[in-house]
């Protein structure tokens, strides 16, 4: 599943491809998605001008002039093409199977067709239907089924170690369980989360409670937070990491990939203590981790 560096990547190839221009016509070539489109979808949309676009947590948000709200999610497998006036097609995302990257614009697995005001062209495609997209005021964002109850973001102001400490406080459950609780934290995923433990030497079995003193923040806090920080920036500068068949705006393949220290790197040696990297499986994830430097 797409995680927030590959989202991020995605909502701003379509930022610039849509914002500010209005939106000419939708073809909805399903009835669902995870669920269905609401009532009327395609017709609230068309004639309207996307305003602003922007992502929360792994939602992609598109502000709709007349005070709507789109939500879309690409589940495991979605991905965005557009396709220019001039009939060049650019691949704005995706994490899917070969299955489904064998096929193209207007393909069995292309599901919603927008076409703007200047004749591009916005094809979402999803070879397992695991994605979604919903319309709703915007005045019901913060109600909004999907999005109330998210934590905050881990590239914003709000997220810090004293923040974390408060969230962990008296918490049993593996810390890696509890990074990845979108309550805690907003969009932060398993990829991530397995480099960012590395770097802060934590081992992803610790319970959560034991990172939190009485008296102060502990350092290993700041440390934790400073590095997911630095995970996730680094992630987006290289356009995400491709897992079978991720690309980002200009067609490249997201390059983070090459500089995990662990994610699916079982029995690979750890490049700080040569000793090899370990898997596990917690709440049903993968978890590679290395069990001499992770404490």
């Amino acid at each position: 599943m797409p995680e927030l560096p590959e989202v991020e990547t995605v909502t701003r190839g379509l930022r610039e491809a849509l914002v500010g221009r209005r939106i000419a016509s939708v073809e909805l070539r399903r009835k669902d998605l995870r669920f269905p489109f609401p009532e009327n979808f395609a017709k609230n949309l068309e004639g309207k001008r996307i305003l602003a676009l922007a992502r929360r947590a792994k939602y992609i948000m598109a502000s709709i002039e007349g005070g709507s709200c789109l939500l879309i999610h690409l589940g495991m497998t979605g991905r965005f093409t557009v396709i220019g006036g001039e009939g060049k097609a650019r691949n704005l995302g995706s994490f899917y199977d070969e299955a489904a990257a064998e096929t193209s614009a207007y393909g069995r697995h292309d599901h919603v067709l927008l076409t703007v005001e200047d004749g591009t062209r916005i094809v979402y495609s999803d070879h397992r239907r695991f994605g979604l997209m919903d319309l709703f005021l915007e005045t019901d964002v913060l109600s909004h089924k999907l999005l109330k109850g998210i934590g905050v973001e881990p590239l914003g102001n709000d997220f810090h170690a004293h923040y974390l400490a408060e969230r962990f406080r008296g918490k049993k459950a593996p810390l890696k369980s509890a990074l990845l609780d979108q309550r805690i934290i907003a969009g932060l995923g398993n990829i991530y989360v397995c480099e960012a433990l590395f770097r802060a030497r934590l081992s992803p079995r610790r319970k959560a409670g034991t990172l939190v003193r009485r008296d102060r923040v502990d350092e290993r806090l700041e440390t934790l937070v400073r590095h997911i920080r630095d995970v996730l920036t680094e992630a987006i500068a290289a356009g995400g990491s491709t897992l079978q068949d991720f690309a980002h705006t200009d067609g490249a393949s997201g390059a983070f990939q090459q500089r995990f220290a662990v994610y699916d790197r079982q029995g690979k040696p750890c490049a700080a203590c040569g000793r090899p990297i370990k898997r596990l499986v917690q709440a049903g994830r993968s978890t590679f981790y290395c069990s001499h430097c992770q404490k």
